[in-house]
């Protein structure tokens, strides 16, 4: 008999499923049913990726049904109720009521009340729960107070909608018959059908212990010590149809039922369609027309000779597909968001990173400083016609300030329009042990002396010789199922948390698309879809980021902007068009991101000598052990030196090969395909790298000049370099990238070298846009430490907690430079580390800059 199970939990209904939302639709799929509802406790957090699950067993086109919604858990005695929207319409029911419930709850609750409901029911389909019952509560006056409780809950329920089953299980709890009989009786008497279900809440019974645990941690006690909040048996899992058939062999309209029910909903996530909001545009205007204005005008700013054939090549390229793809409005919400940002008084600093810098768009209108014509960025790895996505744009912010830029947000799209992005806070290594092993019963120094030998926050087991090590016997049945059970509930759902930065803004309202929650942090709302889940869904995301180093930056400017004169401390200013930059750049002569001056030789010295302590990418002991290797001589070498001491140009072999190419130690080559192959496609691939390819974009564009790579191929070579968290993907492409080069006429012992190289940013893939954008900063505050010692370290002391360095280190740091620093008075301190001026020497010696001034705390 046909079957379908809709009353299933998944692990995001937070330690209570035992399964992953794709396991359950998965595990369905194998046992023959029609299809499976996924419904967890007052949340819609896992339903994309059962439907990405379900989209890999056949999806709209297959005869296997998914349906989606929540498990209505209410804060008054109502029974819980399964709602499932039947259209586009009832989606936007749910979300809008789950987001009721969250926004008057804190973080990570959720209060809703059957009155809510009663307002919100139209187009959802509603499975109503009996609660459970003890076997000796049948006779009591609760059982009977909550069986006419149930019963009135279904006659509201049954005046406002026709879309109403009662939902009835048979647990082998001992009472099963009689249970069945009432509710019978009770759906008769309300004028309901049954509807069977075994209220699932793992695959199978083999997950049982899992769940356990999983409660035992919910509510704190250890296994010993749980008694009845452990579930009497295995049941709730997925059963065959005919398993299930044979429960309700009795009553076979509640197996039809759940076919029924599954006919009437026609809502699937594929019916979400997003839009972005139109706005910031002019009236009169439209948006992609606004946007090509706004760029050409920048770019003939930036050429007023005329604008090169390049160029215009470029911008029109990327105008057609930002056209055909209607980002428009994207571009300009980003742009308008920096504009906001730099017209404050003061302005914030502000600058784009990531793929955005690949963008000449993205330059034109100031969101990224990198050229990407001069440089050679690969746009496509940003955006492209094969790449069914949304751009991406991640612009960092002062970190002090920031907020300023969210509450603008918030107050120009209003909280039902713009959220920020879900994180999903996982079980890492040594939270699991923790919290396993508590509730297990084991001791706390067992625990810590086993999480000791873990090193990282991630992983998918605990290896056996972690165990060997702390003096753990895996023949110890005790310990074996320490390890089983750790390993099973790493990388599960812990909570929901906010995203760094990134929001998420509609056209119409989005709590309409996706429940909102509230944030821990004071005005904050967040949605409940993370990252991936975006990505799956086609929506787009602002990236509103913090960093540190540009508040240092910005104390350090208004310190010495605050000197009168012409020049900066000794060094002539130099307006930023002069630098051939032409964004946003003031006729003043304040110093800002733009108007650094370029290439200084003295900066280049002092970085050669290792001496980058407190400074942006290039501070850490491993920097500074490389730094006098490396020997940087310009900006591109700080390019370079951000992006080569990383996991993955470390671990694929690329670091040495480099350097001794630097060096003059290696000769520099670059193999050469069989004709009739260009013999130099690779040099201008790897020429800027000495034939070592060190950044994302060079992978790809060595896949696709090398190996004949297909744009859309080399984003999938993209994706899997930039997985490092999710292993056993970069595998796919080793057959297809060794066998392409060879077939061209590479030698075979080449093309496994370039994989193998390829291969480390499976670790950590440091795109080129990236390291761009940050050598740019890492050479601010490279000449700001150079040149003006005592301002840099008065601003990072001011700018605390940030970088590697205790102010103790930054304080001996900057008198080893020659600043005399000064101590606490509270009679003449201000609040914040300050710069004086000290009187010239006897000897009447020059005084170095701001080495003249002292540091005063």
């Amino acid at each position: 008999m046909s079957f379908a199970e809709l009353v299933a939990a998944t692990n995001y209904s937070f330690l209570r499923g035992a399964s992953h939302p794709g396991e359950m639709v998965h595990r369905a799929f194998a046992l023959g049913m029609t299809g499976i509802g996924i419904a967890d406790r007052n949340t819609v957090a896992g339903v994309v990726r059962a439907h990405m699950a379900w989209r890999e067993i056949g999806g709209p086109g297959g005869l296997f049904r998914l349906v989606v919604g929540a498990r209505l858990v209410f804060a008054d005695d109502t029974p819980d109720i399964i709602a499932y929207p039947a259209t586009r319409h009832g989606w936007g029911r749910l979300t809008r009521l789950l987001t009721l419930g969250n926004r008057r709850a804190v973080k990570g609750d959720c209060i809703l009340h059957f009155a809510d409901l009663l307002e919100l029911c139209e187009d959802l389909h509603l499975i109503i729960l009996r609660a459970s019952a003890s076997p000796r509560e049948p006779n009591s006056v609760h059982a009977a107070t909550r069986r006419r409780g149930e019963e009135e809950c279904l006659r509201q329920l049954r005046e406002r909608t026709a879309n109403l089953w009662l939902g009835v299980t048979m647990p082998r709890g001992g009472a099963d018959a009689r249970r069945l009989v009432e509710t019978k009786a009770l759906a008769d008497a309300v004028g309901v059908p049954l509807l069977a279900t075994n209220d699932a809440l793992y695959t199978g019974p083999e997950v049982r212990p899992l769940h356990d645990i999983m409660t035992c941690i919910r509510e704190g006690v250890t296994v010993h010590d749980a008694g009845q909040r452990l579930a009497a048996n295995a049941e709730r899992h997925l059963k065959a149809p005919a398993e299930m058939a044979r429960l309700f062999r009795h009553y076979p309209a509640a197996m039809a039922a759940t076919q029924d029910l599954m006919s009437r909903i026609t809502f699937t996530l594929d019916d979400l369609r997003y839009e972005y909001p139109h706005e910031p545009v002019p009236e009169g205007w439209e948006a992609q027309d606004w946007l090509e204005h706004m760029v050409l005008d920048a770019a003939n700013a930036r050429f007023p000779a005329g604008l090169p054939g390049i160029w215009r090549a470029t911008i029109d390229d990327e105008f057609r597909l930002i056209r055909a793809k209607q980002y428009a409005p994207y571009f300009l919400t980003v742009h308008d968001i920096v504009r906001h940002a730099r017209s404050l008084d003061p302005p914030i600093l502000c600058q784009g990173r990531g793929s955005a810098a690949n963008s000449v768009v993205c330059y034109l209108l100031g969101i990224t400083p990198v050229d990407p014509v001069a440089n050679k960025l690969l746009f496509s790895r940003f955006l492209s016609e094969e790449r069914n996505e949304p751009p991406d744009i991640d612009v960092d912010f002062e970190h002090e300030r920031r907020e300023e830029v969210m509450q603008y947000i918030y107050a120009r799209y209003g909280r039902e329009r713009a959220g920020i992005a879900a994180t999903v806070i996982h079980y890492r290594p040594r939270s699991t042990i923790r919290e396993v092993g508590k509730a297990l019963g084991l001791s706390e120094d067992v625990t810590a002396r086993l999480s000791s030998t873990i090193w990282g926050q991630w992983g998918s087991a605990v290896p056996e010789q972690n165990l060997a090590e702390v003096g753990f016997d895996l023949a110890n049945p005790d310990i074996a199922r320490l390890k089983i059970l750790i390993d099973r509930l790493l990388g599960f759902p812990r909570h929901l948390s906010q995203h760094v930065g990134g929001f998420v803004l509609t056209e119409g309202r989005l709590d309409e698309l996706v429940p909102i929650h509230n944030a821990a942090m004071p005005d904050r709302t967040f949605i409940e879809w993370d990252k991936d889940d975006i990505d799956a869904l086609g929506l787009m995301k602002v990236d509103v980021l913090a960093l540190g180093m540009l508040t240092c930056i910005r104390k350090a400017f208004d310190l010495i902007n605050a000197i009168p004169g012409d020049t900066l401390l000794g060094v002539p200013f130099q307006h930023a068009q002069e630098r051939g930059h032409p964004i946003g750049c003031p006729q003043t002569k304040f110093l800002d991101l733009t108007s650094i001056p370029t290439e200084c030789p003295q900066v280049y010295a002092m970085l050669q000598r290792g001496d980058s302590i407190g400074t942006f990418q290039v501070e850490s002991r491993a920097q500074i052990a490389m730094l006098p290797r490396m020997k940087p001589a310009c900006l591109y070498d700080l390019v370079i030196q951000v992006a080569i001491v990383r996991p993955g140009p470390i671990q694929g072999g690329m670091v040495h090969p480099y350097l001794r190419r630097r060096n003059g130690e290696e000769a520099v080559d670059y193999p050469a395909p069989a004709p009739p192959h260009d013999p130099d496609e690779l040099r201008g691939v790897l020429e800027k790298t000495l034939g070592v390819p060190l950044f994302q974009e060079q992978a790809m564009k060595l896949a696709i000049v090398a190996a004949e790579f297909t744009p859309a191929q080399a984003d999938g070579l993209r994706r899997a370099m930039a997985t490092f968290r999710n292993h056993g993907t970069m595998h796919r492409y080793q057959e297809m990238l060794i066998e392409g080069m060879v077939r061209r006429g590479y030698a075979r012992e080449f093309a496994t070298r370039c994989f193998d190289q390829i291969k480390g940013f499976g670790e950590y893939g440091f795109p080129e846009s990236h390291a761009q954008a940050f050598g740019w900063l890492a050479y601010v505050s490279s000449w700001l430490k150079c040149h003006h010692p005592a301002v840099f370290t008065c601003a990072l002391l001011n700018s605390q907690p940030m970088g590697f360095y205790a102010p103790a280190q930054l304080v001996r740091d900057v008198q080893e430079h020659g600043v005399e620093v000064r101590g606490v008075d509270v009679g003449a301190s201000e609040w914040d580390c300050t710069v004086e001026p000290v009187s010239p020497s006897p000897s009447g010696e020059g005084q170095r800059d701001l080495a003249a001034c002292c540091l005063v705390a």
